[in-house]
């Protein structure tokens, strides 16, 4: 019971207010331990800018968040499949899908940040289980084509 309270007190904190029932539905076992992002991220202009605009994001928004990421991901694993180098223009262009996520529904989102994001997804092992059950090989994919995405920007 305590550890519901603590989660639902962090969701509140991470502006989320879905019940623990819309969370599993919309998130699954995907749930980001807000506490641990609050301590990484929490002194950040990102992370103010994602507070304030996921603070009115009801469940239905959540839903259409999760469905355009997604179709991204779905994307980018059809990429992979389909041997599409992660150095091609078409794995870069997906990459920027991605990043528009990101600056659309959480925070402005520059090339580097996302390679940042892209060496995390490699670096964390969280975050590889998250893109390795998707397709095996999808982290590293991901990452690259985020990398080759910032280095053409810049």
């Amino acid at each position: 019971m305590v550890a519901a309270v603590e989660k639902e007190m962090e969701a509140r904190q991470m502006g989320i207010s879905l019940t623990p029932e819309e969370r599993f539905e919309v998130f699954g076992e995907n749930w980001v331990d807000e506490h641990e992002a609050y301590e990484r991220w929490g002194e950040t202009e990102a992370w103010a800018q994602s507070q304030r605009r996921t603070a009115t994001y009801d469940k239905q928004a959540w839903l259409a968040i999760k469905a355009d990421a997604d179709d991204v991901e779905r994307r980018l694993t059809a990429a992979l499949a389909d041997g599409v180098p992660a150095a091609s223009e078409q794995a870069m262009d997906l990459a920027e899908e991605h990043r528009a996520h990101i600056g659309r529904y959480f925070y402005d989102c520059s090339p580097e940040m996302h390679a940042g994001l892209g060496r995390m997804y490699l670096e964390d092992e969280r975050f590889t289980a998250h893109y390795e059950r998707i397709a095996p090989g999808l982290a590293q994919y991901v990452s690259t084509a985020q990398a080759n995405a910032v280095r053409l920007s810049g």
